[in-house]
């Protein structure tokens, strides 16, 4: 799930003066000046690539095709260099004029819609309808719009600036793409990292939603439902399963502490209406932003998977004993950034500037994986309207305020590369 899921009420919080100011800084300008309006004078072109990049599908671990797309307008719009590492994540490069630090501005390329997906843009009125046209399509066009317009005002920063689309940010794609940016095949220290995800402006997610996902498998011999009764059935186990860590984790959930949550989302298994089932399985998914809530709501889930499993072994008449397996499909780390945090600060300043009451809070996406490893992380929207996420009827509307959006990413880029211009 990505960040525009939002898991409590926004909150609010101070911004320092100094931050204020640093934004004020920037936007006296002229260059400046000049790049947001040329974001707005940019707006049919990011419709533009918008639609372009959202009728190319982009299944889970199929981004190929778009990564390449993708990879002709980041070029086009000007970067300084551009390549694709070991995890399919496109990046591009606009070097700063010391590049002692290296700041990134980034959005997925991935959806979560399987292979044979139509992703045809239909409109009614102004408003596009596809799977995935605003998560996170709308972000990458975004990107490609605060690259072209630094590139057409020539402004320079003094910090190296990535752009990237990357892969692996849905679903079982486990944040594959950004894990490898802080690997040893990443492209080096990230000392800031911005995400894309979602719409809207005016708020920042600097809190990582942490979650643990898992596909539980009973097995056994299987057989016919009439010829083989007596054997142990992986159906009445995984619905013991189920039973019982709904139970315990509805009171776990309800005690005191920082928010927990907790479901089973997929099942499946059998063969026949006349066969016991040799397998019967599940897909769960547990949240919280507190690791330790976290893993005890994990905990729930494998001591109910085991009472599950003995009980329908000690209650079968026949056949060799049921058997299970717990595989992690998913694991998001947790962790949270200051509100005092100088990339939170400008984030919220920069939103400020621009006429919004920013908020904070809390979500699941990219950021989760450096906010966890002490980078300075957020997610921020892309501007205009939105909803339907994940599903096929999902819809974008550019409302007259859209372009806010793509400013927003590019003052809070700027306040933490800085800008060389006079």
């Amino acid at each position: 799930m990505s960040a525009h899921a939002q898991e409590e009420k926004p909150k609010t919080a101070p911004i320092a003066p100094q931050y204020s100011a640093d934004i004020t800084k920037i936007t006296n300008k002229a260059v400046v000046k000049k790049a947001l309006q040329t974001i707005v004078s940019l707006e049919k072109e990011t419709m533009s690539n918008h639609v372009t990049l959202t009728e190319i599908p982009a299944p889970p671990y199929k981004e190929t095709a778009r990564g390449l797309k993708f990879a002709e307008l980041l070029k086009a719009a000007g970067v300084d260099s551009i390549w694709t590492d070991t995890a399919g994540n496109v990046i591009g490069l606009r070097k700063g004029k010391t590049g002692k630090k290296k700041v990134v501005l980034e959005g997925h390329l991935d959806t979560v819609f399987p292979d044979g997906t139509n992703t045809k843009v239909t409109f009614k009125g102004d408003t596009l309808y596809a799977p995935g046209v605003s998560d996170d399509t709308r972000g990458l066009a975004a990107l490609l719009t605060v690259v072209k317009a630094m590139k057409q005002t020539g402004i320079q920063t003094d910090a190296d600036v990535l752009f990237i689309g990357t892969t692996g940010e849905e679903g079982q794609g486990d944040l594959r793409g950004v894990r490898n940016l802080f690997s040893a095949s990443g492209p080096g220290k990230i000392d800031s990292y911005i995400a894309f995800d979602g719409t809207g402006y005016g708020h920042t997610t600097h809190r990582g939603l942490g979650s643990h996902r898992y596909r539980v498998t009973f097995r056994g011999p299987g057989g016919h439902s009439s010829g083989a009764f007596g054997i142990g059935n992986p159906h009445n186990a995984l619905g013991r399963a189920m039973q019982y860590w709904d139970e315990s984790g509805n009171a776990f959930a309800a005690t005191a502490g920082i928010r927990v949550t907790f479901s089973v989302g997929v099942i499946g298994g059998g063969t026949s209406v006349n066969s016991i089932p040799f397998e019967s399985w599940m897909e769960v998914d547990m949240r919280s932003e507190n690791p330790e809530r976290l893993n005890a709501m994990d905990t729930l889930l494998r001591k109910a998977v085991q009472k599950a499993l003995a009980e329908e072994n000690a209650i079968k008449k026949m056949g060799r004993n049921l058997t299970v397996e717990v595989r992690s499909i998913g694991d998001r780390p947790a962790g949270g950034s200051d509100p005092r945090q100088p990339l939170v600060q400008h984030a919220m300043a920069a939103m400020k500037f621009l006429g919004a009451n920013p908020t904070l809070g809390v979500g699941s996406a990219n950021s989760n994986i450096p906010i966890s490893l002490g980078v300075p992380g957020i997610t921020i929207g892309s501007g205009g309207e939105s909803g339907n996420y994940h599903a096929l009827n999902e819809w974008f509307l550019n409302d007259k305020k859209g372009y806010l959006g793509i400013q927003q990413s590019l003052l809070v880029l700027l306040a933490e590369a800085g800008v060389v211009n006079k």
